[in-house]
């Protein structure tokens, strides 16, 4: 029997990026659309590793697709609000990443959402899988 998703606490995640909402990520219900998490979570990564120099969007020879997402909802999030994005790492594979990600309303102990996606690094030009790079190895153990 499959348990119910819980929110997570902030200390279960190892980095923290902040997000802030636009007028645009609203629905006509009030609060953020469910596609914007999906955004979040790429964005708190991708900006993550950039930012640690591990990733290089334009010349780098390798790059990370995405192969699997979910996400879970537990409370609304809307604009003006900035988000905090936690983010670990719960597999490390040999050219693979599972990311998990809390989506945290500024000061909040409990997530709004949380979820994963999988990245698989693969050559730039080729696009077949490639062992993952030693400097971005290094730095993703640390989110473990």
């Amino acid at each position: 029997m499959q348990t119910k998703p819980l929110p997570c606490k902030r200390d279960k995640y190892k980095h923290f990026k902040a997000i802030t909402t636009r007028w645009m990520d609203n629905d006509v219900y009030g609060h953020v659309n469910n596609v914007v998490y999906y955004s979040w979570f790429d964005t708190a990564v991708n900006a993550t590793l950039i930012e640690q120099g591990v990733l290089d969007i334009h010349a780098g020879s390798t790059i990370g697709l995405v192969v699997e997402t979910q996400c879970f909802y537990f409370a609304p999030l809307a604009f003006p609000q900035t988000i905090d994005a936690g983010i670990r790492v719960a597999r490390l594979g040999t050219s693979s990443v599972r990311y998990e990600v809390g989506l945290f309303a500024q000061g909040a102990d409990l997530t709004a959402a949380r979820g994963h996606f999988v990245h698989v690094y693969v050559d730039r030009i080729n696009r077949r899988p490639v062992p993952l790079p030693s400097e971005l190895k290094t730095f993703l153990e640390t989110l473990t």
